[in-house]
């Protein structure tokens, strides 16, 4: 397993079933880093596994890094001083969300039910459907 976020579908996989289960280094998402326990990182799989998954890609800047791929990260943060209305705002920011989440390979569907910006901080919440069930989701 490896720290970073590369996801590539297994080959010649037809059948969503067929996917091996997810597994992430288990994240604490109020202090923003890996959680340890007896010195190992803690492994989750299925849907909680997604959930770091998904915390990490939206807070990733995109094409910033070299050591991700040009399809990992997100450009939200692009939209930051942008003199865009707040309807063509929202309307980006669930886009560009809905563009960055699509691209793992277990995520079947994103729908960003509310996206809320309030001064330079954007929130949202948004409802995933994975190979694993539904899953939502508040960043």
């Amino acid at each position: 397993m490896s720290i970073f976020p590369f996801i590539s579908p297994p080959p010649n996989l037809e059948n969503l079933n067929e996917y091996p289960t997810y597994r992430e280094i288990a994240w604490d998402f109020k202090k923003n880093e890996p959680i340890i326990e007896n010195g190992e990182f803690k492994i989750v799989e299925g849907n909680e596994a997604i959930k770091t998954w998904v915390y990490l890609a939206l807070l990733t800047p995109n094409k910033q890094y070299p050591i991700y791929s040009w399809d990992y990260g997100s450009e939200v943060k692009e939209l930051i001083g942008k003199n865009y209305t707040k309807a063509l705002t929202k309307a980006e920011a669930q886009r560009l969300i809905e563009e960055c989440l699509i691209i793992n390979p277990y995520i079947v569907e994103v729908q960003v039910i509310d996206a809320i910006f309030k001064e330079n901080t954007l929130t949202c919440d948004i409802k995933i459907t994975t190979i694993y069930g539904d899953l939502e989701v508040s960043i």
